[in-house]
């Protein structure tokens, strides 16, 4: 007999799982499922070993402008605030300084601005000179002699305490958990890989590749990368397209006591190098990431190691795709760091190049120090809009308003996911015709922003 719920949440990661909790606990709805294609929940970039474990609010993420912060962290005080409250204390949340700093004096002056912009959005940031981050981490400032200071003018901004590490993997079980236990109608399938999504009367079939189905009135897609597939599968988002951009990291001995992030080039729209102590691992620290185009939605293996024809279908071959990907590596900067973090994934030479810029944060690693993280990072949908022939940086969300919506959701999709849930939720609760109570929500999570 074939299953029926209200709401269908395909995508059992952690944005997912947030929005399967939020309408538990706050609307009216009968019957939720959360629609999984793994054995297990967040198995893909909620995965430990798939992101940098980090709950970005925009103190320390220097691409962020001050306007963009005061936003984001909003969204990563929700999180914060529901694991403290749900007392997941060194348990999901881990607590430890963190701070962006700046190398040579054109860095140093970058971060004597930014520091002073912030402040407004970040009152109580802390600023650094270069004595005081030799006493909070030491290790960024001995030479790579390993006996004097390296010689350049460093400073930071930061914080020695903050709730910035989260495991976002744990995290999207105690979000389905509790889902589950305030309503014994909601369910989490596993194992059920959605193969097609069809219209019907009111609602949809959610068809999956072993011919299992289940219908709901309300569908929402929170399948990463393969969001835009099933969206241009029922002929929404033709004007875009997805450029997988894959992550990896390198982990070193127990260096850094908190996170320590650089200076981003402007230029480039990715992460720049930063070094975390990794909460699975021992403590040891981990160090990236790099970031390389891949035809392949899922990081499983090194992309050097062979690519099956069934994951190039799922790849977006349109030429503006390649338009995009070609103007950008026109740009010297671009070219030489696309290159370069290619380079970065070979056996014996990726080790040996990425101990030079690793050491731009710890001059003194040595060759053996450091290790290919195998099995860490995750590939990120980095949308492109073919009419504008561009990238679409941040987060993106095709609304059809016919029961049915798709989110694409890169970094920091994991640290935004209670603020889109809390989207996702009034735009599904109002469809359905059903109450969403959005003051207990904000009352229970953001009480700053009933206040605004």
């Amino acid at each position: 007999m074939e299953k029926h719920f209200d709401v269908a949440i395909i995508g059992g990661g952690v944005s997912g799982n947030a929005l399967f909790w939020t309408l538990s606990e706050y609307a009216k709805i009968g019957s939720i499922a959360i629609v999984e294609k793994c054995g297990r929940l967040a198995q893909v970039s909620s995965n430990v070993k798939a992101n940098s474990q980090t709950i970005h609010d925009g103190s320390i993420e220097t691409n962020y402008t001050a306007e963009k912060a005061k936003k984001v962290r909003l969204s990563a005080k929700k999180v914060e605030t529901y694991a403290l409250k749900h007392n997941l204390q060194n348990k999901i949340i881990f607590q430890m300084q963190k701070m962006a700093i700046g190398v040579g004096d054109r860095e140093c002056e970058f971060m004597r601005k930014r520091h002073s912009e912030f402040l407004e959005v970040f009152p109580d940031m802390e600023w650094f000179e270069k004595d005081k981050i030799k006493e909070l981490e030491p290790h960024i400032i001995l030479g790579q002699d390993g006996r004097s200071d390296r010689p350049e003018n460093i400073v930071g901004s930061g914080y020695k305490q903050a709730w910035c590490g989260m495991n976002f993997e744990l995290l999207s079980e105690d979000f389905a958990a509790r889902a589950l236990e305030n309503n014994p109608k909601n369910e989490v399938l596993l194992n059920f890989w959605v193969k097609e999504i069809r219209a019907k009367d009111e609602g949809y079939y959610l068809i999956s590749r072993g011919g299992d189905a289940i219908s709901a009135k309300f569908v929402l897609v929170n399948a990463g990368s393969y969001s835009l597939i099933l969206a241009q599968s029922m002929g929404y988002g033709m004007n875009l397209g997805c450029l997988p951009m894959a992550g990896s990291f390198y982990f070193a001995p127990t260096l850094l006591k908190g996170k320590v992030y650089m200076v981003q080039n402007p230029k480039l729209p990715f992460a720049a190098l930063h070094g975390d102590p990794d909460i699975n691992a021992n403590g040891r620290t981990r160090i990236g990431p790099t970031a390389i185009a891949m035809p392949k939605l899922e990081r499983k293996k090194h992309w050097y190691n062979g690519i099956s024809l069934s994951e190039l279908r799922q790849v977006d071959f349109h030429r503006e795709v390649f338009g995009v990907l070609f103007d950008l590596i026109m740009d010297s900067e671009i070219r030489a760091y696309a290159i370069r973090n290619m380079i970065f994934e070979f056996p014996y030479f990726g080790k040996r190049l990425f101990l030079k810029d690793a050491r731009k944060l710890i001059p003194s690693l040595k060759l053996e120090d450091i290790q290919y993280a195998d099995g860490y990072g995750e590939v990120r949908p980095q949308v492109i809009d073919r009419t504008a022939k561009k990238l679409e940086l941040g987060e993106k969300k095709i609304i059809t308003n016919k029961g049915i919506t798709f989110n694409m959701t890169p970094s920091p999709g994991a640290t935004s996911c209670l603020q889109n849930a809390l989207v996702d939720a009034q735009e599904i609760t109002a469809y359905l015709g059903v109450s969403f109570d959005k003051e207990r929500f904000l009352a229970d999570l953001s009480p700053e922003e009933l206040k605004s």
